[in-house]
């Protein structure tokens, strides 16, 4: 028959078990990514205007964007601010992906460096702050030599 110390050693060991082990569980488990909305610089292309910019939006947010704008920044290769210019990406349906082109007049694609989204002067849809354009932005390129910062 156990000793009264010695049940109580097993009850404390116990405890602590069962209070430490769920924390050491949620810690362990992976946490959910938080909802973002997405944009990749694609593409540039010569135009007969100046440079045609192509963006992929992914819209990861629970709610749909019925109107996103976005306040972007070009430099040049030299860090420079070449011109500011607010893109329409118009309705971002929410779980979709979405591909947006813009032709820039007067700019040349090989002269750009990087590009900066720098606000968000439009983000509606119902249930939608006012920040939620720009809280969880992603951004990123996969055009040859530019950058995108968000």
């Amino acid at each position: 028959m156990a000793s009264v110390a010695g049940r109580r050693i097993w009850t404390v060991l116990l405890g602590v078990c069962c209070v430490a082990l769920p924390a050491v569980a949620q810690e362990a488990a992976p946490r959910a990514a938080a909802p973002s909305l997405s944009i990749e610089l694609n593409d540039l292309a010569a135009s007969q205007k100046g440079c045609k910019l192509t963006f992929v939006a992914e819209n990861g947010l629970s709610q749909s964007l019925d109107k996103a704008s976005f306040e972007v920044v070009l430099f040049d290769r030299k860090g420079l601010v070449e011109r500011m210019a607010v893109l329409d990406f118009r309705d971002l349906p929410s779980g979709k992906t979405k591909v947006r082109q813009f032709d820039l007049a007067g700019t040349r694609c090989e002269d750009l460096g990087s590009l900066l989204i720098n606000d968000s002067p439009s983000c509606t849809g119902e249930g939608i702050a006012a920040d939620a354009c720009m809280r969880g932005l992603k951004a990123g390129s996969k055009a040859d030599g530019v950058t995108l910062k968000g």
